[in-house]
Formats: structure tokens, C-alpha cells, sequence
């Protein structure tokens, strides 16, 4: 991914670039390990392969098509958190935050029918559940 996560994080949240998982201010994370990577789940949908990668400090899920692993193609980035709200005091209220594990179940398996993906979040002791569509 070389520098896609911090440039891609710093156009979506601006200001909130590079924010720790405990405190809003940006650019907090830059001297030490950035948005810090935490899970990663490899998934293949109708023919393509898709890296999830979890950004356990800013937050978030990056979505890379890794068919070709040589020419692995950024997709999007889905971040729920809430930079309004202060991580520390108000967990309750920040949204999803710290992904720690990522696991995705097949439509075949789906309760739905439909492919999801599961994160769990340290910071915010919640689980996200998205449903995943072709990308």
C-alpha cells in the first residue's frame, strides 16, 4: 500500500488525520506508526480478490482489489467514527472505533444471503456488520 493509507486518510478526514484512537487531535500518529494497521481479511468475490485491511488508531476499513498483486487498486475507505465526539469520554457515542478483527462470511454462509463483513472494534466494544456488494 506504500503511502495510500496516510494519503488517503489525510483527503476523507483532514484535520483528523493520522488521530490516535483515544484522543481527536490530528496528527497524533504520525511519529509512531500512523493509522496502524491491526486485522486484515482476504475475501473473494465474484472472481476478484479483496484485501480488508482494519486501521486500529484513526479507524476504519480500507478496501484494496488484490487480484493482481502486483497491481493491487485501492477501492474505498469506510470510517463510521465520530471526530466530533471525544473517544475517551464518550465511547458510547463515537461510533465504531479500533478495529481489532475482521472476518468475512460468504453470501453462501450469510444469514442474508448476502456476503458481510464483520469488525470488531476494541476502542468502542462494538461490532460492525456491513454488507458487502461487488466493489
Amino acid at each position: 500500500s506504500g503511502s495510500d493509507f496516510e494519503v488517503i486518510t489525510a483527503r476523507q478526514l483532514g484535520e483528523s488525520f493520522n488521530a490516535s484512537n483515544d484522543d481527536n487531535s490530528g496528527d497524533d500518529r504520525s511519529d509512531d506508526k500512523g493509522p496502524e494497521p491491526e486485522a486484515i481479511e482476504i475475501a473473494e468475490l465474484n472472481g476478484n480478490t479483496y484485501a480488508f485491511v482494519g486501521l486500529e488508531r484513526v479507524g476504519g476499513v480500507m478496501v484494496y482489489n488484490i487480484t493482481n498483486p502486483q497491481a493491487a487498486s485501492f477501492v474505498q475507505y469506510i470510517n463510521p467514527r465520530d471526530f466530533s465526539v471525544d473517544a475517551e469520554a464518550e465511547v458510547d457515542k463515537v461510533g465504531d472505533l479500533g478495529p481489532e478483527s475482521i472476518v468475512f462470511i460468504p453470501a453462501t454462509d450469510s444469514p442474508s444471503g448476502e456476503p458481510l463483513l464483520l469488525v470488531s472494534n476494541e476502542v468502542s466494544g462494538t461490532l460492525a456488520v456491513y454488507s458487502v456488494s461487488e466493489l
